[in-house]
């Protein structure tokens, strides 16, 4: 019984017609640069990415992030840009083991990933549900479910 559930969950995201760039892959470095820049702005410099979850169908791209600096040190949120620059209220901001999450809509142009919806530390799933679910649909109900998404 264990070896059919092995397979089914193994060829999940091919069944639902996405693919989860390998780690090291020219794809998953592309992706992950063009969201670099954004946390960078808003966390401040360097951004390391822990990646929770990152897929690709056709041109269209979803990461599901932790920041950190590199080495795995925490951020201190109260000197990020985004704080204290813009006025975020660090309470406000969503973490997971103190760093914040980051969850980004791509766009691939040519051979160029490109970051055209985010949100750094969202409390709320802002991305369930329209506009978002006509390109980005089968990502959403990858980490949602079928609800918002049908």
């Amino acid at each position: 019984m264990l070896i059919p559930l092995i397979v089914l969950v193994l060829s999940a995201p091919a069944a639902l017609g996405f693919e989860r760039p390998e780690r090291g892959s020219a794809e998953r470095k592309a992706m992950l640069d063009a969201i670099r820049p954004i946390a960078e702005w808003n966390l401040g410099p360097p951004v390391e990415f822990v990646v929770q979850d990152l897929m690709v169908e056709g041109s269209y791209g979803w990461a599901s992030l932790l920041a950190q600096r590199p080495g795995g040190a925490a951020i201190a949120l109260d000197q990020a840009p985004m704080v204290a620059r813009d006025d975020m209220a660090e309470d406000l901001i969503d973490r997971v083991d103190g760093h914040p999450t980051l969850q980004v809509m791509l766009q691939k142009s040519g051979e160029t990933w490109v970051a055209v919806n985010w949100a750094i530390g969202a409390t709320d799933v802002w991305y369930a549900g329209e506009p978002y679910c006509a390109q980005w649909g089968w990502a959403i109900r990858a980490v949602t479910g079928p609800g918002p998404c049908p």
